[in-house]
């Protein structure tokens, strides 16, 4: 083999850990196809299959599984190694969170903080990946869920509601139809399959198809805005567009989700200053934006007809 370039090593050692290309690319800083261009060449120059490749990610062969145990301990060992070197200045902040939530919730906000405390530098980073608090230069994530991550810190921000958004240019072309029976409107799929739980909760039929299906709710969102149909909208990301006039509320039924927003982060974030201020920042604001949230999803079913289905609960 000559002399094996120690980047490909430690490139094969973060593909064989994520499991995924694509999200050890982001990590790595690279494309996938140039990530993927370097383990098959780590394969060409070993002579061995390291990796079995399938439409949901890579997973070790027995040969990848023996390189992996022989190497991936020395590169946990000089990680920890070099942690030890890196300098943290107080005042910087490292933020991961959903690209959806940074840009609907925490960018209209985050101008507040920085005006209370411009001392503060923060870096801004969106990804849908799970942060590995260890290896990545995180200080604290936003992440979307049920609040249950392993080896984290994780607080509770605000909840969500979903419920159905059309936009004008819909609404213009279905005039007669009553903005509260779904069965007559054209439905998007939602990628979280969450029409099912509006349904089974609010009543009515869900159609036998829907116009599109969606793998992301940003493209899902997209989709309402250009008038495709009608979206089952995250008020965390549909609100401003709703406030805005962009979206509209079909009918006045609001649907409380189990997932939530959490603040999640490794124990050593406790001892950064910047880390503090932003925690008791955010959680004022994420209060706020709760108790609107819930006035409402009150106000909209104290405002809801009285139908049957109402009258006999």
């Amino acid at each position: 083999m000559g002399r094996l370039p120690l980047s490909l090593l430690q490139q094969f050692v973060l593909v064989a850990r994520l499991g995924n290309l694509s999200r050890a690319a982001e990590q790595a800083s690279l494309t996938v196809s140039a990530l993927s261009h370097q383990m098959r060449q780590l394969e060409q120059r070993m002579e061995r299959k390291l990796f079995d490749r399938g439409p949901r990610g890579v997973q070790l062969t027995a040969e990848g599984r023996r390189l992996m145990e022989a190497v991936a301990h020395h590169f946990e060992g000089i990680e920890l190694a070099m942690a030890t070197y890196q300098c943290r200045r107080e005042a910087a902040l490292t933020i991961s969170t959903l690209s959806g939530v940074m840009s609907s919730w925490l960018m209209p906000r985050v101008a507040s903080l920085v005006a209370m405390h411009p001392e503060l530098e923060l870096n801004l980073q969106s990804s849908s990946a799970l942060v590995d608090f260890a290896r990545d230069p995180v200080d604290v994530a936003i992440r979307y869920g049920k609040g249950h991550w392993h080896g984290v810190r994780s607080e509770h921000l605000f909840d969500e509601w979903i419920v159905p958004v059309a936009s004008s240019a819909l609404l213009q072309h279905l005039p007669g139809a009553d903005p509260g029976d779904m069965s007559l409107w054209p439905l998007l799929g939602d990628p979280s399959e969450r029409w099912r739980d509006w349904f089974e909760q609010i009543g009515g039929h869900a159609p036998r198809r829907f116009v599109a299906q969606f793998d992301t709710t940003d493209a899902l969102q997209r989709a309402a805005l250009e008038g495709m149909g009608v979206a089952l909208g995250r008020m965390v990301m549909a609100r401003p567009l709703i406030d805005a006039g962009l979206l509209h509320v079909l009918g006045q039924r609001y649907l409380h989700i189990p997932e939530a927003y959490h603040l999640v982060y490794p124990e050593r974030s406790l001892g950064h200053a910047g880390f503090r201020v932003f925690r008791e920042w955010i959680r004022e604001e994420a209060h706020r934006y709760g108790e609107s949230m819930t006035y409402m999803s009150v106000q909209a079913s104290a405002d809801m007809p009285m139908t049957e289905s109402r009258k006999g609960k």
